[in-house]
């Protein structure tokens, strides 16, 4: 068995999370902290992203351990206190954590997961909450955007041969479908998590046997109802396109079977596929699907559409996967309090650069709806608040706060909600398929087109309850004197 078959993701952690810890364990500390997960910027410069690689990150938490090679290795860096290693010998995490539902559309600055536990339990998940965190969210949020821009067309994820490595291929792919693809060809993708595998031919393929021709007729034989033909290998107008029609007329429909699609991975696609629809049309095929793939994103696939190019699905690898254009989401994991001797003292890390001045404390999120059900703002108040807003309710918009907001005629949901308590489940686990279905519902129901749009997308409004933002301003002026 190779060390990759036998590894222990628990040990997935930065170095200075095990010499905190330790030094934590000698310290004696027993205090509580809470830490925050967000993110600071929408990537491709989005109006919103999208949350995924929650069920990762609680199953990660749940079977947190250390087996005997484990503590043999870090036994042999001579960094860390024999105590403190039996510690780990025997470690099961033992606090809480909150995170708003997975497939929850969010926003920079709000607390998406949030992490209450002994300070050693939440120091040592950090790197591994963020892994997740970062990567799946990165990648449902890409997807959405290809998801847009096909406008009703279906995505399948093609990018695990371009993936950064296996697991980014198979998680990659979850997070994929999460953001709206509506299959993936990552096969172990399909056994672990049930999504629909997709697939046609390879070049390899048609390159092998004797003709073109050949290759397609044999595929037919092979998968009479499932035939997508690869058109592109030598000529597409000439020798593909005739090729696949022939196929359909000579094999398929004596057997009583259409011919599915034809897919092309290369060339002009615009142009291309409205000259491959209008032979196929032509010939009776009009329910021949058109299928492309070529180092496709958002961006091209608008293009191609513009251009009234024919395309039915678009196969969507290497700059949906790695997410090309803009391939890191930027979620860090900060503390926001202590609680000591049973009072929760908040903490806040002070910068020079705005977005990088924490949200101290315990806190709560809503999202806040108007009257037509839209999503008009996210609040973020003290864990402590009350939210009414069947009157009006003054808040502070922390991008002018010298503007006096108030919502009128508004609901409020919260949005954090409890998934490990004293370190075990307590969330119930909620089918890929179900989490696909709540970005869909937000997207087309709740978030204003405005903020979804490409260039220049509406920023959501990210408010703050009055008493929470002056205890927040306090607690910066009170940084800033000295001693502190």
């Amino acid at each position: 068995m190779s060390m990759g078959d036998r590894r222990n993701l628990s040990m997935v952690m930065d170095l200075y999370e095990l010499t905190m810890s330790n030094g934590y364990f000698i310290e004696g500390c027993d205090d509580i902290a809470t830490f925050d997960v967000y993110f600071r910027r929408v990537p491709d410069g989005g109006g919103y992203a999208v949350f995924a690689g929650l069920e990762q990150i609680v199953e990660f938490i749940t079977e947190m351990h250390f087996d005997d090679d484990d503590i043999d290795y870090l036994n042999s860096l001579g960094m860390f206190d024999e105590r403190f290693l039996e510690f780990l010998r025997g470690f099961r995490f033992r606090g809480d954590v909150c995170a708003f539902d997975e497939g929850t559309v969010i926003y920079p600055g709000e607390p998406v997961i949030t992490v209450t536990a002994p300070m050693i339990d939440a120091q040592m998940i950090e790197t591994a909450i963020l892994a997740q965190f970062n990567h799946q969210s990165l990648i449902a949020t890409k997807t959405a955007r290809i998801v847009r821009a096909a406008r009703g067309r279906g995505v399948s994820d093609f990018g695990a041969r371009r993936a950064h490595n296996m697991d980014a291929a198979v998680y990659g792919a979850r997070a994929a479908y999460i953001g709206g693809a509506s299959g993936s060809a990552t096969v172990l993708a399909g056994k672990m998590f049930g999504i629909p595998i997709t697939g046609t031919m390879a070049h390899s393929w048609v390159m092998y046997h004797r003709s073109e021709y050949e290759a397609f007729e044999s595929y037919a034989r092979l998968y009479p109802d499932d035939t997508i033909l690869l058109i592109d290998t030598y000529d597409v107008l000439r020798s593909g396109t005739p090729n696949a029609i022939r196929c359909a007329k000579e094999v398929l429909e004596p057997m009583g079977r259409r011919l599915k699609g034809v897919r092309l991975d290369s060339g002009d696609l615009a142009y291309l596929t409205k000259e491959v629809r209008r032979m196929l049309d032509a010939a009776g095929l009009e329910d021949c699907r058109i299928v492309a793939s070529n180092s496709l994103d958002e961006h091209s696939i608008s293009s191609i559409i513009d251009q009234g190019g024919c395309i039915d699905a678009f196969g969507v690898g290497e700059r949906l996967i790695t997410s090309s254009s803009d391939p890191v989401f930027g979620g860090v994991y900060k503390i926001a309090a202590l609680e000591r001797d049973g009072t929760v003292v908040p903490k806040i890390k002070v910068s020079e650069t705005v977005e990088k001045i924490t949200n101290p404390g315990r806190k709560a999120v809503y999202r806040v709806y108007d009257s037509t059900g839209h999503a008009t703002a996210d609040l973020i108040t003290h864990d402590y608040e009350e939210v009414d807003l069947s009157e009006p309710y003054r808040c502070i918009d922390t991008v002018r706060p010298w503007k006096d907001v108030v919502l009128t005629d508004c609901t409020a949901k919260p949005l954090l909600r409890k998934v490990v308590s004293k370190g075990e489940r307590v969330a119930p686990f909620v089918p890929l398929g179900d989490i696909r279905a709540h970005v869909r519902r937000q997207l087309s129901e709740e978030i204003w087109e405005e903020e979804q749009r490409f260039e220049n997308p509406h920023v959501h409004h990210m408010d703050m309850s009055p008493s929470y933002y002056s205890d927040k301003m306090e607690l910066l002026r009170k940084s800033q004197s000295p001693g502190q």
